[in-house]
């Protein structure tokens, strides 16, 4: 019987904390579509989430491009179709590693800080403050920063994947003698439409995973500086997970 209360007090707890999650995500849009509109806010933000980690994403692009050529040269080889080199870094990078891994980035370096930022003002009762002076802090603090990752997020992507395609090209033509032509006309041949709007599609999706789930953590954070450590911990892992797991659902519709 304890086990079972305990299974069921942790389904119960569950379901609540899923909830919560529901509702605090939708009424932060709800007070986004009244005045004023903090335009400011979401600009800040916007150079916070995806100006601050460009470099960041560029670099991981960039060896991860080139990573997937060389593993990729020496496979095909194997088959004599080092000419479909470009499309297979191409593909890899725009169909599943350019959204995932951006991703992850952006919540290693700006959700992390998110969580951060909305727990300690929640630690020192700025959030309290903001209510006394009728600020609404969903509308202050958690809307820009959805917004923000929504915007975000996808033009990390776009640069994550032309960084990476022009990584495999480095490697693939000028380290290891791939027909530049073929390269390029591989990528050309084999990249549909539909694969840049579903890696739009998890961008997107991504970006509101990230700034959901770190400004939830940051914001319902417990008050101690041990509260503050873990509600970081937690929303980088959550976020991590939920970006996989949402990964391969949308890839299984999307395919």
């Amino acid at each position: 019987m304890t086990l079972i209360e305990g299974i069921g007090r942790w389904a119960l707890g569950t379901v609540n904390e899923m909830g919560r999650m529901l509702i605090f995500v939708l009424s932060s849009f709800v007070w986004l579509c009244r005045p004023p509109l903090r335009a400011i806010q979401i600009v800040k933000q916007v150079h916070f989430i995806g100006y601050k980690s460009t470099f960041v994403v560029v670099l991981t692009a960039g060896f991860t491009g080139m990573v997937l050529a060389l593993q990729g040269y020496y496979t095909l080889r194997k088959f004599g179709s080092e000419g479909l080199l470009g499309s297979a870094v191409a593909l890899s990078m725009i169909r599943e590693l350019g959204p995932v891994l951006a991703a992850l980035m952006v919540t290693a370096r700006a959700g992390s800080a998110m969580t951060a930022e909305i727990g300690i003002m929640r630690i020192t009762e700025q959030i309290d403050a903001l209510d006394t002076m009728a600020i609404n802090p969903l509308q202050y603090l958690i809307a820009p920063k959805l917004v923000a990752g929504l915007i975000s997020v996808p033009l990390l992507v776009a640069i994550f994947d032309l960084v990476g395609i022009f990584g495999g090209h480095l490697v693939g033509v000028e380290l290891l003698g791939v027909n530049a032509g073929a390269y390029w006309n591989s990528i050309e041949s084999s990249v549909e439409w539909k694969d840049v709007y579903g890696g739009i599609l998890k961008s997107i999706s991504f970006g509101l995973i990230v700034s959901w789930v770190c400004s939830y953590k940051g914001y319902y954070t417990r008050m101690s500086a041990e509260g503050l450590g873990t509600a970081t911990t937690e929303a980088v892992v959550l976020s991590s997970v939920l970006i996989l797991v949402w990964d391969y659902f949308l890839t299984s519709v999307l395919l």
